[in-house]
């Protein structure tokens, strides 16, 4: 199991106090950046590296992301080049992903640890 987060992302360490701890790896994407494989193998997961994408980073408004018409190429190197782009939580178990913390995403998490 992997749990991607930023150890000062006050909602992912919120998330992460419900977690069984013991069972995950934990990867602070702020220290140990997403390397090329890491990523395309999270998009393989999720379906797009927009899936991926946070639009909540301060560069997202500082680059004037939103008037650009971004591709999956330009979410790629985008995620690659700055870890704050990462939405988080990243949430890996056996092979099904959780991204972000949206209260519907965070229920299909819980669930699938009940069965566990």
């Amino acid at each position: 199991f992997s749990f991607y987060y930023i150890k000062t992302c006050d909602t992912s360490l919120r998330i992460l106090k419900q977690l069984p701890i013991e069972k995950f790896q934990l990867i602070d994407s702020k220290t140990h950046p997403l390397t090329v494989n890491q990523l395309d193998n999270l998009k393989d997961l999720v379906g797009s590296y927009e899936a991926l994408f946070s639009r909540k980073a301060k560069k997202y408004k500082e680059m004037d992301l939103k008037s650009q018409n971004l591709s999956e190429t330009d979410y790629r190197r985008l995620l690659l080049d700055e870890y704050t782009f990462l939405k988080r939580p990243v949430i890996i178990i056996e092979q099904e992903i959780f991204v972000g913390s949206e209260k519907k995403n965070l229920e299909k998490l819980m669930e699938k640890l009940k069965k566990i």
